[in-house]
């Protein structure tokens, strides 16, 4: 038995490298007996400006994806984060413990904020503590993450050990969760970097509601190079990422893959690629259709699970403010 969580900002644009690095291992896990907590970041949504009435729709949109990827309420509790108050108080007493060098060496915070000069915000670069606040809250054991976000998770357990040490046992020391095939699913356009909704060609990604003829577009120009043979190797960035690709909406090994397209090129590899993706593609789009035309049913779900976290939540409120010596007795 275990505490699992996991969450993804909503910004209305999720892409495979989401769904595969961070939902499916979670909706696997969440049948093995263990309590899981799945919610949505609209608090990190925030460390960049966001419209209003966008963000709302975007909450229900991650809300309607989860529930259409297999989270059960039954099982999980799903959840808005800025619902449950001790996530930003924790992140607080949490900043108060983290070191400036140990934020400035965060590999997202270089990578976002390049070029950028005085009109980085504050809480970017604090993003990584209310992420510890977020795991440590719940006693959490196991974190389901891409391989982008390991870092993040590694810097929740050198605070958790450094709170435990000053100020007795009081956080469980958490562990990433990384999938070993497609944990890190490439940009199309650039191999070098990861897949990111955030990027500024739309070439970049494949999202989740992406329609076929988006899917043909993209995968059509999507990156390769001159050897013109259907086979994963060490320096074939393009290629192994589309076989990357493959092997997740199909089910089919590497090995599989390499053999159904011995002797053939790319067009036919990507035509089928196309064809694979659009497979597994619009059943999820059908769900999440169905689920975002009921916005009471998805507010109440996030409600309910909201409350449930709360509880738990301010029962470890209670041992850390006694910890620290803000609760009189």
């Amino acid at each position: 038995m275990a505490n699992i969580l996991t969450a993804l900002q909503p910004s209305g644009v999720l892409h495979i490298g989401n769904y595969f690095g961070a939902i499916e291992p979670f909706v696997k896990l969440q049948d093995d007996g263990n309590t899981n907590f799945l919610f949505i970041v609209d608090y990190h949504a925030i460390t960049v400006p966001q419209d209003p009435k966008q963000l709302r729709q975007n909450i229900l949109f991650a809300a309607a994806t989860y529930l259409a990827a297999g989270v059960d309420p039954n099982k999980t509790l799903l959840f808005q984060q800025s619902r449950v108050s001790a996530h930003t108080e924790l992140a607080w007493i949490l900043n108060c413990l983290t070191h400036m060098g140990e934020l400035e060496r965060m590999t997202q915070f270089k990578d976002k904020t390049r070029n950028k000069g005085e009109s980085v915000t504050v809480g970017l670069f604090d993003y990584p503590v209310l992420m510890a606040a977020d795991i440590l809250l719940y006693d959490t054991n196991i974190v389901p993450v891409g391989e982008d976000q390991k870092q993040h998770v590694e810097l929740a357990r050198d605070i958790a050990e450094r709170f435990n040490n000053r100020f007795g046992e009081t956080f469980v020391i958490p562990k990433p969760h990384i999938r070993k095939e497609g944990a890190r699913v490439m940009a199309l356009d650039d191999p070098t970097s990861k897949m990111s909704k955030s990027a500024a060609s739309d070439k970049n990604f494949l999202s989740l509601m992406d329609d076929e003829k988006t899917v043909e577009k993209k995968i059509k120009a999507a990156m390769t190079d001159a050897e013109g043979t259907i086979v994963n190797r060490p320096g074939r960035l393009g290629v192994s990422n589309l076989m990357t690709i493959y092997e997740l909406v199909s089910g089919k090994t590497m090995a599989q893959i390499e053999a159904a397209f011995e002797g053939k090129g790319y067009a036919q590899f990507k035509q089928d690629l196309i064809e694979q993706i659009n497979q597994f593609l619009q059943p999820l789009q059908q769900r999440i259709h169905d689920s975002l035309k009921d916005h009471k049913n998805l507010i109440e779900i996030l409600e309910a699970g909201a409350q449930k976290a709360q509880a738990i939540a301010e029962k470890k409120m209670q041992q850390v403010r006694e910890a620290i010596g803000v609760k009189l007795s």
